[in-house]
């Protein structure tokens, strides 16, 4: 990897990026290698999490190490104590950290004044490991990446930045529809542009739904609210009307076209209610990729075959 960390989906390269999506279902396959068996790994999460938070603590137990869970009130990231000296202290004691935190600037000085591994296990920028995992997913359920079309509908968030690199990275055309005000930010878009340069894909930021369903072989939406964001909420619902995925949006897709969602879901808003059991959804296929993905990245960042700390 171009770093010791893994901030950002742009921190691997093409060919690192294709290793770890196949051995994420190598891994799948079964059996899990025990590669993590003197491994310590330590969890500081400053937001709540189900998929996040099970799926790393799983991973790490069935790749044979050890984890344990820091919560906010534990650590206060910046306000019990310098974010410089948690780094520097928990360098001292594990083989890496796993971060959730609201700032990404958080995770930046972790990375930087930590002499072990820090993955990013969710900021306000991006969302390496979701992202990741649904182009495993992808992979899985169409069987290549080069040239499909991923439409992406609602909020240019953390999950649509990683989404935008990561797909540009693979050769997927990326399309966006975000209304004025809620676009993915331009240095990100800027990054994906020069990584599709490379892979041939394409990427499209409109305002409109239709136009960015036209076509696709996937549909993703994420919700309008995320954590953090709750006093915006009714100013959000009304900005996205118009932008929730339903079979009308989903008929200008492909016949078989998927649905994806990072999840949680708010049902009625982003997503019509019950669309997450539809005949098109493999969002729970979606969620359980996260854990074989991420032991993949731990294999890769910790395992024998990897880094030495």
């Amino acid at each position: 990897m171009k770093t010791k960390d893994l901030l950002s989906v742009a921190d691997l390269s093409a060919a690192e990026a294709e290793k770890v999506i196949a051995q994420a279902l190598k891994i799948k396959r079964g059996p899990t290698p025990q590669l993590l068996s003197d491994k310590i790994l330590v969890l500081i999460f400053e937001k709540p999490s189900l998929r996040t938070r099970v799926s790393f603590e799983v991973a790490i137990h069935q790749l044979g190490g050890y984890s344990f869970y820091l919560s906010p009130e534990e650590v206060g990231l910046g306000k019990r104590e310098p974010v410089s000296d948690v780094a520097r202290v928990l360098s001292r004691y594990v083989h890496g950290i796993i971060a959730r935190t609201f700032s990404h600037e958080t995770l930046q000085t972790l990375a930087r004044c930590s002499t072990v591994p820090v993955i990013n296990a969710l900021s306000d920028l991006e969302h390496p490991c979701q992202a990741l995992a649904d182009i495993v997913t992808i992979y899985e359920k169409k069987g290549k990446l080069k040239g499909l079309n991923l439409a992406f509908i609602g909020d240019g968030n953390n999950v649509a930045h990683s989404l935008l690199l990561a797909a540009s990275l693979t050769g997927i055309n990326f399309r966006i529809a975000s209304p004025p005000g809620y676009a993915v930010r331009d240095e990100i878009v800027q990054a994906a542009k020069g990584f599709a340069s490379h892979s041939g894909s394409q990427v499209l930021l409109t305002e409109k739904p239709e136009q960015a369903v036209e076509d696709a072989d996937v549909v993703y939406t994420d919700v309008w609210t995320s954590m953090g964001q709750e006093v915006e909420a009714e100013q959000r619902r009304k900005a996205f009307a118009g932008y929730q995925i339903d079979y009308r949006l989903l008929s200008l897709a492909k016949k078989d076209a998927i649905f994806m969602h990072p999840m949680p879901a708010h049902h009625g808003e982003e997503v019509a209610v019950g669309f997450l059991d539809s005949p098109c959804s493999v969002v729970f296929d979606q969620a359980e990729n996260r854990l074989h993905l991420q032991k993949a990245l731990l294999a890769e960042i910790f395992g024998k075959a990897g880094r030495t700390h």
